[in-house]
């Protein structure tokens, strides 16, 4: 009887008392720029992918490369109290205020892929991604190399396609290419000019290059997407792109190694969308109290073209 009225006691028991709680799930707010390019697209399975392998609730918005799509994204965020903001900004300034709004609500701010140029680092937490600067020396470096290797002594006509105009890539690459150039002054950037990492603008800009000047020898582009779609408008110029006019571009997606493949072009420089799982490794020790570094560089490397067939195999993106 005794042991009767135990059980009982027991039973009783385990019924008022509540079961544990599920762990609150981890709420990403993220801000894409759009899906310009094959990077784009890319980076953005990287980071959908991680965030669904790694258990974390994903708000996603594509602000298709507008500026002013993105902050309203972001106040939405902050309005829905998520536990982490990230996101790739379109260009580099006006973000002060919607990152002070951020960190009043007490939202940390991972910047991935770009910087922003604010006054104050504490309104963001870390920036992760490429060097850009370093791209850029590293497109030059290939080039000075590549023409020592030629035997090329005399004056050097430079095209330049330019990223978006204000975006970090776009003003880094540049600073870092010219540094170079700065030591080799028979290397001369004759024109340049915006191709918004399109394919199409590239194409389209390229065309106005071809028409306006006819001793263009080589054509650095800020990305393989501009660099492609230039490589069309050298087709049908009549020119052998990669053999009449040298191309060296950044990024390394699979589109570009098929044109090395194909020798239409000379070289890419690496630069690596597959953030995600980085992202997601910072956004649960962020939740976790603890501290990020300021700057999270990625690791990448530089493909010319008589590597290209040898690496594409193993190419992600």
């Amino acid at each position: 009887m005794k042991l009767f009225k135990l059980a009982s006691a027991i039973t009783a028991l385990m019924l008022v008392v509540p079961a544990a709680a599920a762990p609150k799930k981890i709420v990403l707010g993220f801000s894409q720029i759009g899906a310009e390019s094959e990077w784009r697209t890319a980076n953005t399975e990287s980071i959908k992918a991680a965030a669904k392998e790694a258990g974390i609730e994903l708000k996603f918005s594509d602000a298709q490369q507008k500026e002013e799509n993105q902050l309203k994204a972001i106040r939405g965020f902050i309005a829905q109290k998520v536990d982490v903001i990230a996101f790739s900004p379109v260009v580099e300034s006006g973000w002060e205020t919607v990152l002070k709004e951020a960190k009043a609500a007490k939202i940390p701010v991972i910047l991935s892929d770009r910087a922003v140029d604010v006054k104050d680092q504490s309104l963001w937490v870390s920036f992760m991604g490429s060097d850009f600067v370093e791209e850029g020396r590293r497109a030059a470096n290939w080039l000075v190399a590549d023409l020592d290797k030629k035997g090329v002594k005399g004056d050097v006509d430079i095209v330049e396609l330019q990223g978006t105009v204000g975006s970090a890539p776009a003003i880094d690459r540049k600073k870092g290419f010219e540094e170079i150039l700065a030591k080799h002054p028979n290397l001369k950037i004759t024109r340049s000019q915006t191709g918004d990492f399109t394919r199409a603008k590239g194409k389209e800009v390229m065309e106005a290059f071809l028409k306006a000047d006819k001793n263009i020898q080589v054509l650095f582009a800020h990305n393989d997407d501009m660099a492609i779609g230039a490589i069309q408008a050298i087709e049908d110029a009549g020119l052998k792109p990669g053999k009449d006019i040298t191309i060296v571009s950044i990024d390394g997606v699979k589109g570009a190694f098929e044109a090395m493949i194909a020798g239409k072009l000379n070289c890419s420089v690496e630069c690596s969308p597959l953030l995600g799982p980085q992202l997601m490794a910072a956004v649960k020790d962020l939740v976790a109290g603890k501290t990020l570094p300021k700057r999270i560089v990625t690791q990448e490397g530089v493909f010319p073209a008589e590597k290209a067939a040898e690496a594409f195999p193993s190419r992600k993106y």
